[in-house]
């Protein structure tokens, strides 16, 4: 039906000025955009220690922070609800330990295969934990990814790629068979353990070089990738898996649609999707990260605009399947020196809804759950607890301090709500400001359950006045508010006209009534 419904659901907000008449809501709910298939994060590096050392009560404390969809007596979310989880498949850089040459024992990870050809499925102890708590929580997607060929196999036998800057993978020519078997190993194990991972990704942001020492990690050209893919689609059919092969994890979305100066690495939808290079198994999605693209305002919208545009000629899906802050902003500077407050929370919010909005993402997913850098890379920040010795990282390998940001509540507003399977249908506020003005005001999307007639609308206000919106031809009944003092606190809604409180992020709910 192509006619506006009276409607009561979930609304995620913040506000840039506060107007003296309110503004109106306008739902359409027959014009539909994309599927949303689930928000997620990953397990890369942190979770290992947390999970195989610290307390049994702080590790599940923290899983209960990324995964619980339960409320508390007041009403609250205790969880932000991840419907994915990445599990990262180490290279075994940790075995090699100081000959790994990565300093940071916290970004080696071990592997499942050593030297010798013989499996240890002991091995990931503490990512294996925290594996199955999300199962146990009732996460509905696992997505598996390398970034590097086990150590024994690669050219200079080292999880990072060195000095080689002709971008081609860092594995020798007689180890793709290898390094593909080895994952479908990793599938076939845990899928006899009552895991099935939904999703393999091979090669993870192939267009950098891989040089430094500082983690695991490999370039690939794209025919690089089409091998591997090729080999994996093949031994997934022999070993009756489900599992779909993701591509590309693109280091930068302007790789997605252009050759950005690296031909080889560059215009992924076109070289993985055309009508040639057909993959049964591979997911008719392709995967980007929004890295380097989200400053200025002027760079976040135009960037995503061609990128929808190239999807839409080939009718691609899209996922954003990491992100932190890396580059420089005005707004919050840059990645360096974490911020538990709002103000990266918000201007995540914001990435979030371009992707959504713009892009059209059917999935967005940040890059890692836990953190124990000063750097703002995290949902959960860990620490010694320390004020002389906060960062000491062999301290933190047994025991110490968790912290939630509000960047994990802020992105809660999206994960906990707009859950798998729900439409991004249309949704408009009734005042003229231009695109632009809005990604500096009030930003807005709805999603809705189809099967269930719940709707949950999202709307960002990035500004630091109020904002007041008119909904009185719905029926609102609950909102949660992301702010500066306050984590998804529910809110019971008796007043149509709702103040959407300056810097912001609030969530309402509700169903369609005809």
């Amino acid at each position: 039906m192509l006619h506006v419904l009276r409607v009561s659901f979930i609304l995620i907000a913040f506000s840039c000025s506060s107007n003296a008449q309110a503004v109106k809501v306008k739902i359409n709910t027959g014009k539909i955009y994309q599927t949303i298939e689930g928000f997620g994060a990953s397990d890369a590096w942190r979770c290992q220690f947390v999970g195989e050392n610290w307390p049994q009560n702080k590790r599940e404390n923290i899983a209960e922070l990324l995964f619980s969809k339960e409320i508390d007596k007041n009403g609250n979310p205790k969880g932000i609800g991840l419907s994915i989880w990445r599990f990262y498949i180490g290279a075994g850089t940790t075995e090699q330990g100081e000959d790994s040459n990565i300093r940071n024992e916290w970004r080696r990870s071990e592997s499942f295969l050593d030297v010798e050809g013989n499996y240890d499925w002991t091995k990931q102890k503490g990512q294996q934990w925290f594996l199955n708590k999300a199962q146990k929580y009732g996460v509905d997607q696992f997505l598996a990814f390398s970034i590097s060929a086990p150590v024994q196999w690669t050219k200079n036998g080292k999880g990072y790629n060195g000095s080689n800057k002709d971008g081609e993978i860092n594995l020798k020519a007689k180890h793709y068979e290898d390094y593909t078997q080895f994952m479908i190993e990793f599938l076939k194990h845990f899928k006899s353990k009552g895991i099935s991972f939904d999703y393999l990704s091979p090669i993870n942001e192939p267009q950098w070089d891989w040089e430094k020492k500082s983690q695991e990690g490999t370039p690939a050209t794209n025919a690089n990738m089409l091998r591997i893919s090729k080999l994996l689609n093949d031994k997934i059919e022999e070993s009756s898996l489900s599992t779909k092969i993701v591509l590309v994890e693109a280091a930068d979305l302007r790789w997605l649609y252009s050759d950005f100066g690296k031909p080889e690495r560059g215009n992924q939808i076109q070289y993985f999707f055309n009508k040639k290079n057909k993959i049964k198994n591979k997911k008719h999605t392709i995967s980007g990260h929004s890295y380097f693209t989200t400053w200025p305002i002027d760079s976040l919208l135009s960037i995503r605009k061609k990128l929808n545009n190239k999807l839409q000629e080939y009718n691609l899906g899209y996922w954003q399947s990491e992100f932190c802050i890396l580059e420089n902003t005005d707004d919050i500077g840059g990645g360096v020196k974490r911020d538990l407050g709002i103000n990266t929370a918000l201007y995540v919010a914001r990435v979030i809804h371009a992707d959504l909005t713009i892009a059209n993402a059917t999935s967005w997913q940040w890059w890692t759950a836990l953190t124990n850098a000063d750097y703002k890379d995290g949902l959960i920040y860990l620490d010694t607890g320390d004020k002389n010795d906060l960062f000491n990282l062999d301290k933190m390998k047994s025991d110490g301090n968790f912290h939630e940001s509000k960047l994990l509540w802020a992105f809660g507003n999206f994960s906990r709500f707009v859950r798998p399977n729900m439409k991004r249908v249309k949704i408009e506020l009734n005042e003229d400001k231009t695109v632009k003005e809005q990604y500096k005001g009030v930003m807005i999307s709805a999603y809705i359950n189809q099967e269930t007639s719940k709707l949950v609308v999202v709307a960002i206000n990035y500004g630091k006045a109020n904002k007041t919106i008119d909904f009185s031809d719905y029926n609102i009944t609950a909102k949660y508010e992301t702010s500066e003092d306050k984590n998804l606190e529910y809110q019971k809604v008796t007043n149509q006209i709702i103040t959407l409180n300056g810097r912001t992020v609030n969530t309402m709910l509700g169903s369609v009534s005809n």
